[in-house]
């Protein structure tokens, strides 16, 4: 019969090199500022002036006050989130009677200048 050899212990080393990685010290990450190009005052067209006033404003702020103004006229379609039916005055900015969220800001964007 032959003698078994005690196994060795491996698990030591692995749970050392564990507890080092944790330890280190992760690289501190700078904060991201935003584009001025979004903050610039934009023209806005007569039929957009209806909706979210005639004041220049960047663009984020003129899809924010659009997003409240559909909110506010329950403007989204009720099986489809993502649709917009637009009433007469969303109409005249848009062009259609019905857009998808991502196609509104790209069809806004032409009554920015």
């Amino acid at each position: 019969m032959a003698k078994k050899k005690p196994a060795k212990k491996k698990g030591v080393k692995k749970s050392a090199k564990k507890a080092a990685r944790k330890t280190a010290k992760k690289p501190v990450k700078k904060k991201r500022k935003p584009n001025p190009a979004f903050m610039k005052p934009m023209k806005i067209s007569d039929s957009l002036a209806k909706i979210v006033g005639s004041k220049s404003i960047p663009r984020t702020e003129v899809v924010k006050k659009l997003w409240v103004y559909i909110k506010k006229n329950k403007l989204q379609d009720k099986i489809n989130r993502r649709m917009i039916n637009a009433d007469a005055n969303l109409k005249g900015v848009l062009g259609k009677a019905k857009v998808s969220m991502f196609e509104m800001t790209k069809l806004v964007s032409k009554h920015l200048k």
